[in-house]
């Protein structure tokens, strides 16, 4: 097995997964092709999801800012590009989906998502820290767009979905709230404006602390708004259809170790003076009831959901779960000093690497059955582009890099 701590290592498998993309995701009529196979071939050329439009700019703006790759902060540009040529819709907002082709968009699902505007604010934040300062102010709009139509003060939370004209459904969703967070991070260490901070800052808060307290601890999913505006739990939404993948029913053992690795990254951009007491406990609380619940002894990795009485509900492996519970455990125990969160960390690396990264081409494997069989050689198909799995190589980076005092 390599070192998987070592910074070498975690460069280059960075390199190696963006190899599968470099030579193939650029579309020079517009934005970055989304679907592809096993092997790369991009199987759909004209779909557009917004989730991957944003999160290929985050990409390629890392990809410059950790190894200056001539043309990466170009793409970055033509990201952004796509963002306002073909997403952008005149009513404000951006398209959940298009149909690009021939130069032209259509837009085949208008509806208003705030987990898509919080990737439109995230690739913002790093386009920014890429150097393309015309990203500011995209930036600010985009933030003030989630403030005039979803941001409820009463709750300290985001409301998540809206038809084109702006109506606002009942649904509401932690999902949403969590990379609203992510995304305001990003801003803040972009513009270093406080008022990002406080936002991230209230975002958990609410999530990891109200709502969680209204589920046995833990982080639930799925809300519906009460007729004073106040949220309660829906227990139910979803609870037979595992088909949609951004509200899967459940307690998400990836959402728990995500939370992890957010909280901690909140208490590094706080000051000392303002950390709260609660941010260690309550990411140790979360990454170790994933690990308890979520592991499978027999087959190895962390199963995708499990249900209020801890009973598995959702087997199978998603690659967003381990990449995220791997960074989530370096973060933990170069925070806390426990060696056991290293102990952890090996196992869900190696796990992956015997299973999810794919050495011959590149990139992970997107899905997995309980028993580590593939399910289909769709490797990348839209919402992937190995955010995730990247993303968590340049945290346990940046975490390695400068590490917060164990506690």
């Amino acid at each position: 097995m390599p070192d998987f701590r070592s910074p070498e290592f975690l460069l280059g498998h960075i390199r190696h997964t963006l190899a599968f993309y470099d030579a193939r995701c650029v579309d020079a009529s517009g934005g970055f092709f989304q679907f592809f196979k096993d092997d790369g071939t991009v199987y759909d050329r004209r779909t557009r999801h917004l989730v991957s439009s944003t999160r290929f700019v985050f990409n390629h703006a890392m990809a410059w800012r950790r190894f200056g790759i001539p043309g990466y902060q170009e793409r970055v540009r033509h990201g952004l590009a796509f963002l306002q040529r073909a997403h952008a819709q005149p009513q404000g907002g951006y398209a959940w989906q298009l149909d690009w082709h021939e130069g032209r968009a259509t837009v085949q699902d208008g509806t208003h998502h705030c987990y898509g505007l919080a990737f439109v604010l995230l690739a913002h934040a790093h386009a920014l820290m890429a150097g393309v300062e015309e990203a500011r102010t995209g930036l600010e709009a985009t933030f003030a767009l989630m403030e005039r139509h979803f941001w409820e003060p009463a709750n300290g939370l985001y409301a998540d979905e809206a038809t084109p004209d702006w109506q606002l459904s009942a649904y509401r969703g932690q999902n949403a709230n969590m990379h609203a967070c992510e995304a305001n991070l990003a801003a803040f260490d972009a513009t270093r404006e406080r008022k990002y901070l406080q936002r991230a800052l209230t975002l958990a808060e609410s999530v990891t602390g109200r709502l969680a307290a209204l589920a046995d601890g833990l982080v639930w999913e799925h809300y519906r708004v009460q007729g004073d505006g106040a949220w309660a739990v829906d227990w139910d939404y979803n609870r037979h259809d595992r088909s949609n993948i951004f509200r899967p029913w459940g307690f998400q053992t990836g959402h728990l170790t995500e939370w992890t690795k957010l909280l901690l990254q909140l208490e590094r951009a706080l000051p000392e003076a303002e950390r709260p007491a609660w941010i260690v406990p309550r990411a140790r609380h979360f990454f170790g009831t994933a690990m308890a619940r979520g592991w499978d002894a027999e087959h190895g990795g962390l199963v995708y959901g499990f249900g209020p009485d801890g009973a598995v509900c959702d087997a199978d492996k998603y690659f967003w779960v381990q990449a995220e519970s791997l960074a989530a455990a370096a973060l933990l125990a170069l925070r806390s000093g426990d060696a056991r969160y290293w102990q952890a960390y090996e196992r869900l690396w190696a796990y992956a690497w015997a299973h999810f990264v794919d050495h011959r081409h590149g990139a992970w494997y997107r899905i997995l059955g309980p028993d580590n069989r593939k399910l289909g050689d769709e490797k990348s198909p839209a919402g992937k582009t190995d955010y995730h799995t990247m993303g968590a190589c340049y945290d346990v980076l940046r975490a390695l890099e400068s590490p917060l005092v164990p506690q």
